[in-house]
């Protein structure tokens, strides 16, 4: 069974913003905090900010401290005044395109003009936007309402963010006829026109639609609603566990959109269950390759051998000549740090990767064992290239489970922001590339088994680069889950469109300096090689910017592949 997964499913832009500031908020430590009303339309994540102690609440007499942060549909601008009365600290965390919205409404009522609403009367959004007119305002959900509107002199129309684009178009159309001199403002938000849009596009592409959504979401429903009017049979599903055989027997090709209010990580646990199911009807060999492919990729095992890779190209750039006794030490190393801070990291890996946390969890004997198993290995590995090398090896080995360690004790956890060393804003991309750099490049260097150190600095650089660009571009796909746990890392405090510039000049970088190695001679023709890994990574960036792949597993290994690149042309330029 082929998925065709839409490129706008998930978190809208005003749903993100408004989550992002809850999680940051909750993670201040700074007393109750609350939603007013339901933060988006979504029974899991409510559950899940529940579990966390935030409550929604629409009852203001009992709340007397604290933080409110408003909703992102909005509210009308009296309940915003009561909040500001109740000595609450009050955020808003309305979505940025429903208050265009209310400032178009509150404008042009002002002006004396009519306001006419196209959307559902019962929805938070509406009822917000309802309260910024000046007077009365009609909502309206079709065509077939407008003749039962008053006359109006002057009206104006706005939609509901979240309205099915044809409907409105039909709608204005009506409107139009009975009021020749009506003010149209299309107030669709740019991702509900994609989202549907993609919506229709899955015709004649898919035998079925799966829309992942609450059921109480209005933009889920109208996408199963355009689903359906398309001709194609359609699911709805709130979580993969209401998915079985039986709904999709008979697909050959199923779509997957999801509603704005939709985490990812609901929507990847959706995927591997259609995939899961999809597998059954697959020959045995098919099946078992696939199986150790995503292994290969969910137990790290990949970026163990992408280090592996990496460290047997660095030794080539150094001019240290062939030899897999670092490169082994790396793979060992790195694969045992991955694992040891996976299981002192589950928390965030269920929200943000709930594939790699049930691998986790079904290989659990397995991956425990091996990753114990191979820093053992490593560190006698290390024992044998010198007391300098062994010791090294083991202070890097204690940081990096440190790392993932609480250092505060618990009874004064209260008063700090920060207990882990990966707590601290941004440090887990940075880690991850000064430990990669450590034991690659340094870790030969102090074991006496480099030569010159020009051509050893140059290397250092260039893998440094590497490394950090790897660690912040998948720091990107996990924002969700570190957002749930509290983690800071550089897409939550910087954002993601800076994150990118940050990776794009990141990269940059690495040219830069493969051009200074090979101009100042202080490195071996082979540098210019490496120039192919880092197209293929930008390639990857853009792959990603211009939403080709969906971030997941496909992509994940594709960053990966990168490294194991590095190694692949080391090998060639040494032996053809």
């Amino acid at each position: 069974m082929k998925v065709i997964l839409a490129k706008t499913a998930g978190f809208c832009m005003g749903v993100r913003r408004a989550m992002e500031m809850v999680m940051a908020e909750s993670n201040k430590k700074e007393g109750p905090l609350f939603t007013y009303g339901p933060l988006i339309h979504n029974q899991q994540v409510l559950d899940l900010l529940r579990s966390k102690g935030i409550q929604a609440e629409e009852d203001l007499e009992n709340l007397k401290s604290g933080r409110i942060i408003i909703r992102a549909h909005g509210i009308p601008p009296q309940k915003k005044l009561a909040l500001e009365k109740t000595g609450l600290k009050v955020m808003d965390g309305t979505c940025p395109k429903v208050t265009r919205v209310q400032a178009i409404i509150r404008r042009y009522s002002k002006e004396g003009r009519q306001t006419i609403i196209v959307g559902d009367q019962d929805h938070a959004e509406v009822i917000g936007l309802m309260g910024y007119s000046r007077s009365p305002a009609h909502v309206i959900q079709g065509a077939d309402d407008v003749p039962g509107l008053p006359e109006m002199d002057h009206p104006f129309v706005v939609a509901q963010t979240t309205q099915n684009e044809q409907n409105f178009n039909l709608v204005v159309a009506s409107l139009k006829e009975r009021f020749p001199d009506l003010l149209v403002f299309d107030t669709i938000c740019d991702a509900t026109h994609l989202r549907q849009g993609e919506v229709r596009e899955f015709k004649g592409l898919v035998d079925g639609v799966v829309v992942v959504g609450g059921y109480h979401s209005g933009n889920t429903r109208r996408l199963v609603q355009i689903s359906e009017e398309e001709g194609m049979p359609t699911i709805h599903v709130e979580t993969e566990n209401e998915l079985n055989e039986q709904n999709l027997s008979g697909f050959k090709t199923v779509g997957v959109t999801a509603g704005a209010s939709t985490p990812h990580w609901m929507i990847n646990s959706v995927l591997k269950k259609i995939e899961d199911m999809s597998g059954q009807d697959e020959s045995p060999i098919v099946r078992f390759f696939k199986r150790a492919g995503r292994f290969v990729v969910l137990s790290n095992l990949m970026a163990a051998a992408g280090a592996f890779s990496l460290s047997y190209a660095a030794l080539k750039i150094s001019g240290s000549g062939p030899g897999a006794v670092f490169p082994f030490l790396t793979f060992l190393y790195i694969y045992a740090m991955y694992v040891f801070n996976r299981f002192l990291d589950k928390e965030a890996s269920a929200y943000s990767d709930p594939a790699r946390a049930a691998s986790l969890n079904e290989y659990r004997n397995l991956i425990a064992g091996t990753g114990a198993g191979t820093l053992a290995t490593a560190l006698i590995l290390a024992w044998f290239q010198g007391l300098v090398a062994f010791f090294m090896l083991m202070g890097l080995s204690i940081v990096g489970i440190i790392y993932s360690v609480p250092v505060i004790p618990e009874k004064l956890r209260y008063r700090y922001r920060y207990v882990k060393i990966k707590d601290i804003p941004g440090s887990r991309a940075l880690s991850e590339a000064l430990a990669w750099v450590a034991v690659i490049t340094v870790l030969p260097m102090v074991s006496g088994r480099v030569g010159d150190i020009g051509p050893s600095v140059i290397s250092g650089m260039v893998v440094f680069s590497l490394s950090y660009a790897r660690a912040i571009f998948l720091s990107v796909f996990q924002v969700q889950g570190d957002l749930m746990v509290g983690r800071e890392t550089l897409p939550i405090t910087l954002g993601e469109e800076r994150t990118l510039l940050i990776l794009k000049c990141i990269l940059g970088a690495v040219a830069v300096f493969l051009i200074t190695g090979l101009v100042s001679g202080l490195t071996g023709p082979f540098l210019y090689m490496m120039f192919c890994p880092l197209l293929t990574l930008s390639l990857c960036l853009l792959a990603y910017e211009k939403n080709w792949f969906h971030p997941g597993l496909r992509l994940e290994a594709m960053i990966e592949g990168n490294f194991l690149l590095t190694g692949a042309l080391a090998f060639l330029w040494q032996y053809l």
